[in-house]
């Protein structure tokens, strides 16, 4: 699983010219299902989503977590992070998880974010979306459960 984690002033979602997802200062997530993720995955990707320490404390240090400062969560379910560009110059999505396996566990992710973030928007799955943003530092992280220690 793989998560573009971007600090935001605010983001919002369209899919067919109406807005289906806005918030405002917070983390706009592109989240990417791999082939193989699972429920046991997700917990600990969004465990560590919420427990990062990227936004700025009263001295300018990053250290504090976007349940710290209020802050609000947009996911975007995204196929394309897991992009295969090793051979020849169009993508290979072969890595990405099936659409449903994905759209589970898409969906139990946004439940777990739900259960610690007071305000979660979402784009819809499967559509083609318009995201908007800005950027805030530009503060962008990629958490990666291959990286993640257990």
């Amino acid at each position: 699983m793989r998560f573009v984690i971007q600090v935001v002033d605010n983001a919002k979602v369209d899919v067919d010219g109406k807005t289906v997802g806005s918030i405002e200062r917070g983390y706009l997530v592109l989240a990417g299902i791999g082939q193989g993720d699972t429920e046991e995955i997700a917990d600990r990707m969004v465990r560590k989503l919420i427990q990062l320490r990227i936004f700025k404390d009263e001295n300018g240090k990053t250290n504090l977590s976007v349940k710290d400062v209020g802050g609000q969560i947009l996911l975007i379910s995204q196929f394309t992070l897991y992009a295969d560009m090793r051979r020849g110059n169009r993508p290979n999505f072969l890595n990405a998880a099936a659409p449903e396996d994905a759209s589970r566990l898409f969906d139990h992710v946004v439940d777990l974010v739900r259960q610690e973030i007071d305000v979660v928007e979402t784009g819809e799955f499967g559509a083609h979306m318009i995201v908007s943003l800005v950027n805030n530092g530009p503060f962008t992280v990629i958490l990666d459960s291959n990286d993640l220690k257990i």
